[in-house]
């Protein structure tokens, strides 16, 4: 797995492996079953104390992205492909979005070029999880649930 990182970034550390994690899960590259390095050589291999790479890998469990376990260490435990998300995921994450977008707008982005901006992003990850998960093909267009987001306003 590889994680950059920018040190110069007002974002902290743990959250930076935390976004580069959730992004290559959403890319196909991390999959359910996929291990990760462990927080002591990803900590190494970053030149990072150990304990950030392990407040990363502890919201990714909280998360429901990971297990973490003292034997088998960090294991990605959703993909795309692993069914609808948890009770209370859609919820959360819609205000997460809503402030995104409220920040785009504060800025001057105006609606259609935001959603442009959407649909670059989601067309960047693997293909929509009712294609087949066990292929990245890189066919997916990632739209499917577009329709709904145009009437919401």
């Amino acid at each position: 797995m590889i994680v950059t990182l920018d040190l110069t970034s007002e974002v902290p550390i743990y959250q930076q492996i935390r976004d580069r994690v959730v992004e290559a899960i959403a890319a196909g590259d991390l999959r359910e079953g996929s291990p990760l390095p462990s927080t002591r050589q990803l900590g190494v291999d970053l030149g990072i104390n150990f304990h950030t790479v392990n407040k990363a890998y502890d919201l990714l469990r909280h998360e429901g992205l990971l297990r973490l376990n003292r034997k088998s260490g960090a294991v990605v435990v959703r993909d795309p492909g692993s069914g609808p998300p948890g009770a209370g995921f859609v919820g959360d994450w819609e205000a997460r979005l809503r402030t995104l977008l409220a920040e785009a707008v504060a800025q001057g982005v105006r609606s259609p070029e935001a959603l442009t901006h959407c649909r670059s992003v989601l067309t960047s990850f693997r293909p929509d999880p009712g294609t087949d998960p066990g292929r990245d093909s890189g066919t997916g267009s990632g739209t499917k649930q577009e329709p709904r987001q145009k009437g919401a306003q």
